[in-house]
């Protein structure tokens, strides 16, 4: 048994302690349980209470638990039929909707702990309790859960349990828990003034003036490597006719998660139905057909920054990650099939240039047909065939994964799996092979013999959602961004109202210089502006009083050093703010 079985065993034999804990605490009459699997991290159980769960239940029900464990008792598995499963069921009604819902020719398994506790389970568990005896176990939390994920079932309590198989392995989980609370960007984002959500646009962030500072940071330095490498920025309509989406098979393949607004008539069929897009590509394949387009001009790349909609369930919302509007670092290059792996080869370096600008890592995964494609199979073949040769030139053979059955509907895909400073990965880069949409659009260029030929579609992204990835770094940096990406990158405090003009001075200087200042000039207590601009984390804070008038220099407080460097000319120190600005270095410099 490899430790990734050995852990699941583990953590979904201790899903069965924790239901059998519950229920001598609760009173066996008194629970229904229902389904309790492994997670990454533990395991969880859903249960309906007689009351609500508190903290206060956390500790009675883990030290039950350790009761239980030692008393040693036999794990028995035993195959039933689906009546004697019924029967041993009568009184739970989860377990029994789950067993009338098997097929008739099913093999139930039952699994007993001890004599008293039975429960509904494939396995495998352990043989005797004993096992777990060094389990290193700790409950999360407790929180409301729909039975079957359906917001039309009952509400029950879902009580998520950490479990390692060692103490050290809880301890190292639950500092990394810990770590992971303090970066957690719905917390920075609103503490430094970054974003904020509201009930009236769930899941639609509002990007505040320090927030959006940053953001146009991050899409001047995404804006500038692409024009560095011949692509052409276009933007579209956000609201389209549902004839479009029909033309690129949103409509079927795509529409449950789109934002539909009903025709005349009131409903989606109507012709005059629009919706709100999910996508770029349907309006980057007209801008590509407005025109006639010889050989000579392809590749042609299309890259956007429209902001798109895509309808979630109200419970995947999640901060910056799941969201319901966001922009997209959209393109879609139009290609020769005689250029896709010179231009593949080309996207997979700019990624390469803008991970490494923020220190990111990443891997590479080919995402195959999935099971509602469109189009002809071999048309998918030739085009999965090209992006695993692509891949091995670049990686090496078996220096990426295979994800079967997740391409996007319309082609194959490469994408880009990134590692944040937790060790978490993240989909945020794709590269798309399509063949697909070009054929539905009618899309033709002139070979150099004249005939009409079908271009190829690289659909692509780096970022992928823009707010999905300004969330990561949100939380990569602890919300103290390096300095060219942070919001205002010098506050100025002049001591005295009679500091002011020179302070002035030095603004001014900084800011025809590219750099963003904010300077307090009121007439308060200066350790209280410092204070300010610390909290906000600003990269360096220039303290001016009558020396440094006197001498037309500034003190420096650089972020994370105690030190403060005094008698810096205020002319070198813009010199130097321009460069570290210019070279987006990760690091502030402590030395002037």
């Amino acid at each position: 048994m490899d430790k990734e079985q050995y852990l699941s065993v583990y953590r979904h034999s201790l899903a069965h302690v924790l239901a059998k804990a519950v229920i001598e605490i609760f009173g066996k009459g008194k629970v229904q349980y229902a389904i309790g699997p492994q997670i990454a991290d533990g395991c969880y159980y859903d249960f309906i209470l007689p009351r609500p769960l508190t903290q206060d239940d956390f500790e009675p029900i883990e030290n039950k638990m350790r009761e239980i464990l030692k008393r040693k008792e036999d794990w028995t598995r035993k195959e039933v039929s689906k009546e004697e499963a019924l029967e041993i069921f009568k009184d739970q009604k989860y377990k029994t909707e789950l067993i009338k819902d098997l097929p008739d020719d099913e093999v139930i398994t039952v699994y007993y702990t001890g004599d008293d506790y039975v429960d509904l389970c494939r396995g495998p568990h352990v043989d005797n309790s004993a096992e777990l005896l060094n389990a290193a176990f700790k409950i999360k939390s407790a929180s409301g859960a729909y039975w079957r994920g359906d917001e039309h079932n009952d509400m029950m309590q879902r009580i998520y349990l950490y479990a390692f198989p060692s103490k050290d392995e809880l301890k190292a989980h639950l500092a990394l828990v810990r770590e992971a609370m303090e970066r957690d960007h719905k917390k920075i984002g609103p503490k430094l003034d970054l974003f904020m959500f509201n009930d009236t646009a769930p899941g639609m962030p509002y990007w505040l003036p320090r927030g959006w500072k940053a953001y146009r940071a991050l899409i001047k330095y995404w804006r500038e490597v692409h024009d560095r490498n011949g692509y052409q920025e276009i933007s579209a309509p956000v609201i389209n006719n549902r004839k479009l989406w029909l033309i690129s098979g949103h409509w079927a393949h795509y529409v449950n998660n789109m934002f539909i607004i009903p025709g005349s008539n009131g409903t989606f069929e109507d012709p005059d139905t629009m919706a709100a897009k999910p996508m770029n590509c349907p309006n980057a394949m007209l801008t590509y057909k407005r025109t006639i387009h010889s050989y000579k001009e392809l590749p042609i790349r299309y890259n956007e920054l429209d902001v798109i909609h895509r309808k979630e369930k109200s419970g995947q919302l999640n901060g910056l990650f799941r969201v319901q509007e966001f922009r997209q670092d959209d393109d879609h290059t139009f290609v020769a099939e005689s250029q896709i792996e010179e231009e593949i080869d080309n996207i997979l370096s700019i990624a390469d240039e803008i991970y490494r600008t923020f220190g990111i890592t990443y891997r590479a995964e080919l995402s195959t047909r999935p099971d509602d494609f469109m189009g002809d199979i071999e048309v998918w073949n030739h085009a999965e065939d090209a992006l695993r040769r692509i891949l091995d030139k670049k990686y090496g053979k078996g220096g990426y994964e295979v994800n079967e059955g997740d391409g996007a509907f319309y082609g194959p895909k490469i994408d880009l799996q990134i590692k944040d400073a937790l060790g978490r990965e993240w989909q945020c880069g794709t590269v798309q092979l399509d063949f697909q949409l070009p054929h539905n659009f009618g899309l033709t260029y002139q070979d150099k013999d004249g005939r009409l030929e079908q271009p190829v579609v690289l659909h692509r992204a780096i970022f992928g959602s823009i707010e999905r990835f300004m969330g990561i770094l949100i939380e990569n940096y602890k919300g103290a961004f390096p300095f060219w990406m942070s919001p205002y990158q010098v506050g100025i405090v002049p001591i005295k109202p009679e500091h002011n003009e020179y302070a002035k001075k030095v603004a001014d200087a900084l800011e025809n210089a590219g750099i963003r200042v904010e300077a307090d000039y009121a007439d308060k207590n200066m350790n209280e502006k410092i204070k300010s601009f610390k909290n906000y984390k600003d990269p360096y804070i220039l303290v001016i009083g009558d020396r440094e008038v006197e001498s037309g220099t500034v003190s420096v407080t650089v972020r994370g050093v105690k030190k403060q460097l005094h008698d810096v000319p205020y002319e070198k120190f813009t010199e130097l703010a321009k460069t570290l600005n210019e070279n987006r270095s990760q690091e502030l410099i402590s030395e002037m």
